[in-house]
């Protein structure tokens, strides 16, 4: 009150008038600080949004309990806008989570640590299936390969051995105790980062060759050449779920349940994003009008530097368009 006085006495009389209706209500009052917001975790959209399918509810420590599972169906968790178009609906399911990185003995002249393949079944959350394994009392989650069954005893070491070890299905190694043309999957792309590469069913990695004393050329799915560190882990085998890139989904139905939307009523025939547009009719085209139009002869150019001895015998002459008649 004391600051709109003074300026009162300034201005005039019609201070108030002014205060009230123009912009200068906005300077004068003062702005009140608020702490009401709340941080919220948003996912980065991934390739293709891939990110906004679902959100997966972590825990503190690792555990093979099945973990909740938020459907996001293709929208932003703060906004609810529509991010995705091609996301929506779907079974919800169970998260399994994968343990990826594969612990065992460093020494290489130390016996491996031996695992035992409790379950293999299908997940709803990735394409290759998820194998249950089992180290005393501990239990983790793992992803199957192709042969891969209930019963096996699967090997895991962290040891370069001076000659390649002679590795099955399943089991887990460095790059560098591999030997050359071994099939692989869930292979680190760096030292201690766990498997990183090569998650798709089906899918799997070829070691070509040697880079040097310390590094490894792996052939990837995509026919790229990796060089990665030695001492970086893969599994051996193809991962399972092999017929899954060729089997169709069959129905519409299907589509729905895998948490696909359906793309019907976005084309029209004559507007729209997706539809045939009208283009407008194109202006007329003027020619020039002259008397002796139709009489004129082509021009031929008859240089030694275009007509040459040779080319005589093949196009005796060039005709040229004259465009002064049209």
């Amino acid at each position: 009150m004391a600051m709109s006085g003074l300026l009162k006495r300034v201005i005039g009389k019609n201070f108030d008038l002014i205060i009230y209706n123009g912009s200068a209500a906005c300077q004068v009052q003062q702005s009140r600080p608020t702490t009401s917001w709340t941080y919220v975790e948003k996912p980065k959209p991934g390739i293709k949004g891939k990110s906004y399918r679902r959100f997966v509810h972590f825990e503190d420590k690792y555990t093979v309990k099945p973990l909740q599972v938020t459907n996001l169906a293709g929208r932003d968790p703060i906004t609810g806008r529509l991010v995705n178009i091609g996301i929506g609906g779907g079974i919800k399911h169970k998260y399994h989570w994968i343990k990826w990185k594969r612990d065992g003995p460093t020494d290489p002249d130390a016996p491996p640590k031996e695992e035992r393949v409790i379950e293999v079944f299908e997940d709803g959350c990735r394409t290759a299936h998820v194998a249950l394994v089992a180290h005393g009392k501990e239990l983790s989650y793992i992803l199957a390969t192709e042969n891969m069954k209930a019963g096996q005893v699967i090997r895991t070491s962290l040891g370069i051995p001076r000659m390649t070890v002679r590795a099955f299905e399943g089991d887990a190694y460095p790059l560098g105790a591999l030997p050359i043309g071994t099939v692989v999957n869930c292979v680190e792309k760096y030292p201690g980062l766990g498997g990183f590469l090569i998650h798709a069913a089906g899918t799997s990695g070829t070691i070509l060759r040697r880079d040097g004393d310390d590094r490894v050329i792996v052939q990837m799915p995509s026919k790229k050449l990796f060089s990665l560190s030695k001492t970086c882990m893969a599994t051996v085998g193809r991962l399972s779920n092999v017929n899954h890139g060729s089997t169709p989904i069959g129905s519409a139905q299907r589509n729905r349940e895998l948490g696909n939307r359906p793309r019907s009523g976005l084309w029209h025939r004559k507007d729209g994003r997706h539809g045939r547009k009208i283009k407008p009719i194109p202006p007329p085209i003027h020619f020039n009008t002259k008397e002796n139009f139709h009489r004129r002869k082509p021009f031929a150019l008859t240089h030694s530097a275009y007509n040459t001895h040779l080319d005589a015998k093949r196009k005796p002459t060039v005709p040229v368009r004259d465009d002064s008649v049209y």
